[in-house]
């Protein structure tokens, strides 16, 4: 049967290679699997039947075994048809000698195979759990077959996850096995590490077994060679037994080993915790550390050791025990059954440590003597039982206080806190942040640092920094991109500045530092003031420096200094929205000054783009050092002039004003705002028209009046104009006129007004006709056109 199921097996896995599909319940696994559950079978009934001391018959009933026609016939049956036996003799010899060729059959390298291939398709369609079950199989096969290293190297594979799963018995038995495994090929770390776990207190072994593994292991740090496991066969345990007796005589056993007691379940558990979450830097750290122990009999440690994150304190957390191992005299090194021995280790960190965190690295405890043979057992962090009860599972549990009476606390609900934060010296400093807000965008906002020693002693190495963050969020503060620090006003610019150092501070003692900042928008900025120092304390009568540090924030309002309008106007102050190639307009640049302190302005600029130049040579700030207070109005006209050919979109530019706080003076340079000017539509217009006259006229006296066309497309025009009749002037020059004007060519009206009657009267109205663009030009050049002149009456003469 066996081989049936192996021949199937190998069909299905050619049938796979073809194409079949094959399924985590259909696979060739099942069918080596059978064939090797058979394989066994057959040596569990050799082994029931076949009697070991038996002898091959002197007649060799079998010599003719393979000479007959079909499988299974007997050679002394040959012609004989009857179920009766021939011969009794010959029956009971026959029988005798297939029962010893039966027993010349290694079964087990049989099964191997059979168990290899099961193993690797079990793997391949994703069963680890059966595949954990083959390998403790593959594993009992080889001990059968005396291959005892592979043996242990098998079963050490599939522990882990019996052990993770907590299946005590199953864990059990490989362990119990794997013992006898380690014992018979004189595995000295094998054996150790197997014989500790089995001590503890998830073994599912007799009390008197466990006695007798702690014998064993007793035995083997005292260089002696350890009693034969039970179940082991007699000529493999004399072999071991002469492994273990020359090792020992030749001193080899006494290497030391390490066992990393957080991949196994030990008969002794350690615990190791901080007392706090936090520690001052000026007191003692606290670590408490327990041992407890499941073994069956009291058990003595050479030495105990905690290691921390930092080295340095390693020396602080030595426990050492000068008695012999075997000394029955009780002390601190001493365990007991069932029972917990717990250690406290106190010491004060460097400095260099401050604000930082530190945690215990793990902790070592040996068996055995130093100078001979002895086992390291090494838990990482603060030990625990993070196998049997992971993360998920402590959640759940009962939480015990830190600084609690562990002594009187459940061994499974003690907590575990394997770090803890050094925490500095709080600083008695007295540390203000001197303004005068709000503060204005783009000026150098001066402020005053005080700081004041209120400390009992002069403090030395004083360390003053600033910097400028924003709201923390998320216990993250980022630095703020828009904002500038300056130490001083000719140093350059940092998002972090550090004063001057003081070397010593008296108590009581009081000193300013100045610094500025610059911000190029509005809103609240965070300032971070950071004061570092070092003064004397006493540590444990110990006199040390101690690094302090006092930090404080404050809040600037940073506000804008100006709202500055800017809006176009035409010659007329008239808002426009359009402008016309080639023809002036206004900007008009209004600045309200929001500053609740007085603003003194050093004057304005315009910052024209290419398309845009100014209308005269040369224009002046009309804003030259003014002055202004809170809500304070400044208007300043600037005549600009559109170039070009075709319609667009231009960027007129940028206007900016220089200006500083009244009270700072000449200490502080001036700042900078700057606005950008609109875009606006400029559009070509095919004629332009320009008026000459005075500012006002006189009653009857003549009033020259100049008009001037200038044709800016590339054709003849035909023009024709009308001068309308005014009931407030006599009018000399054409009233109705024909003519022609070339490209790009200038034609001149002269006119003499002469004014009937005082006041702000109305101008007789031009009106211009261009054939080609009929009805276009009166819009145009209506707001070019003066409607309007202002003739002053004649002067009264006073009489004596």
């Amino acid at each position: 049967m066996s081989k049936q199921f192996a021949v199937f097996g190998d069909l299905f896995e050619e049938a796979i290679r073809a194409g079949l599909t094959a399924i985590q319940t259909q696979h060739p696994g099942f069918y080596y699997q059978e064939a090797a559950r058979y394989a066994i079978a057959r040596k569990q009934l050799c082994r029931g039947l076949c009697p070991a001391e038996l002898k091959y018959p002197a007649s060799d009933p079998l010599a003719e075994a393979d000479k007959m026609e079909y499988y299974g016939q007997r050679p002394w049956r040959q012609g004989h048809q009857s179920l009766e036996a021939p011969s009794v003799q010959k029956e009971r010899e026959g029988i005798q000698a297939l029962q010893y060729r039966e027993c010349q059959v290694d079964h087990s390298w049989l099964v191997i195979p059979l168990l290899s291939s099961a193993i690797a398709q079990f793997k391949k369609y994703k069963s680890p759990r059966m595949k954990r079950y083959l390998v403790v199989q593959m594993g009992e096969e080889y001990y059968h077959a005396k291959d005892y290293s592979k043996a242990l190297a098998l079963l050490g594979r599939v522990t882990w996850e019996y052990r993770s799963e907590r299946w005590w018995s199953i864990l059990t038995n490989i362990l119990q096995l794997s013992l006898r495994c380690a014992y018979l090929v004189m595995s000295f770390e094998e054996y150790v590490t197997v014989s500790i776990e089995l001590m503890g207190r998830y073994a599912q072994v007799p009390r008197e077994e466990k006695i007798r593994i702690q014998m064993n292991l007793h035995k083997i740090f005292q260089d002696e060679v350890p009693e034969p496991e039970h179940g082991c066969e007699h000529d493999s345990v004399e072999k071991g037994r002469a492994l273990w007796t020359t090792i020992s005589a030749g001193g080899k056993s006494r290497s030391p080993i390490v066992v990393e007691m957080n991949s196994i379940t030990a008969f002794v558990e350690c615990k190791a915790c901080f007392t706090a979450d936090s520690f001052l830097c000026e007191s003692p750290v606290t670590v408490k550390l327990g041992l407890h122990s499941f073994a069956p009999m009291p058990i003595r440690f050479s030495q105990l050791s905690v290691r921390f994150s930092n080295e340095a304190y390693n020396q602080f957390g030595i426990v050492v025990d000068e008695n012999a191992v075997d000394d029955p005299i009780e002390s601190t090194s001493y365990l007991k059954p069932g029972q917990t021995l717990w250690h406290t280790f106190q010491f004060i960190v460097e400095q260099d440590d401050v604000d930082c965190n530190l945690s215990i690295a793990g902790v070592d405890l040996v068996l055995g003597s130093l100078e001979g043979c002895c086992a390291t057992l090494r838990w990482t962090d603060g030990g625990g039982d993070a196998i049997v009860h992971p993360f998920a599972t402590q959640v759940h549990r009962k939480k015990v206080a830190l600084n609690a009476d562990f002594s009187v606390v459940s061994w499974d609900v003690l907590p575990s806190n394997y770090s803890t934060h050094i925490s500095p010296r709080e600083a008695n400093l007295d540390v203000q942040l001197l303004q005068k807000g709000p503060a204005l965008v783009n000026e150098f906002y001066l402020m005053t640092v005080s700081i004041t020693n209120t400390e009992v002693a002069q403090i030395s190495n004083v360390r003053t920094s600033i910097s400028v963050v924003t709201a923390v969020a998320d216990a993250v503060a980022t630095a703020q991109p828009n904002t500038f620090l300056y130490e001083d006003i000719d140093l350059p610019c940092s998002q972090l500045i550090s004063m001057p150092l003081l070397e010593e501070l008296k108590p009581n003692q009081k000193v300013d530092n100045v610094a500025y900042v610059r911000c190029v928008d509005s809103g609240a900025r965070l300032m971070c003031i950071q004061v570092s120092y070092q003064i004397p304390i006493d540590i444990s009568g110990k006199m040390s420096m101690c690094n302090c540090m006092k930090e404080i924030t404050s809040s600037i309002e940073v506000c804008e200094p100006f709202n500055i309008t800017v809006s176009l106007t035409n010659m007329k102050f008239e808002k426009i929205e359009k402008v016309q190639l080639g023809e002036a307009f206004l900007s008009r640049m209004e600045v309200k000054c929001l500053s609740p302190w007085p603003v003194a302005l050093q004057g304005s600029s315009l910052n024209l783009a290419k398309l845009v130049k100014f209308a005269d040579e040369e224009s002046l700030s009309q804003l030259t050092d003014v002055s202004l207070k809170q809500n304070d109005c400044a208007v300043e006209f600037r005549c600009l002039l559109s170039s070009g050919q075709t319609p667009s979109e231009i960027d007129i530019g940028s206007y900016s004003i220089e200006w500083r706080r009244v009270q700072n003076g000449a200490a502080v340079p001036f700042a900078s705002t700057t606005v950008s000017l609109p875009t606006v539509e400029a559009e070509p217009i095919p004629l332009s028209l320009h008026v000459d006259m005075p500012a006002y006229g006189h009653m009857k006296a003549v009033l020259p009046l100049t008009y001037l066309l200038h044709n800016q497309t590339p054709f003849v025009q035909d023009m024709e104009i009308a001068m309308e009749s005014s009931e407030a002037f006599m009018l000399s020059g054409h009233k109705q006129l024909f003519f022609r004007i070339l490209p790009d060519s200038q034609h001149i009206l002269r006119y003499n007004l002469f004014p009937l009657f005082p006041g702000y009267v109305t101008l007789p109205r031009l009106r211009v006709n261009m054939v080609r663009y009929s009805g276009v030009l009166d819009q145009l050049l209506s707001s070019v056109v003066p409607t309007h002149i202002f003739i002053k009456p004649f002067e009264k003469k006073v009489s004596a």
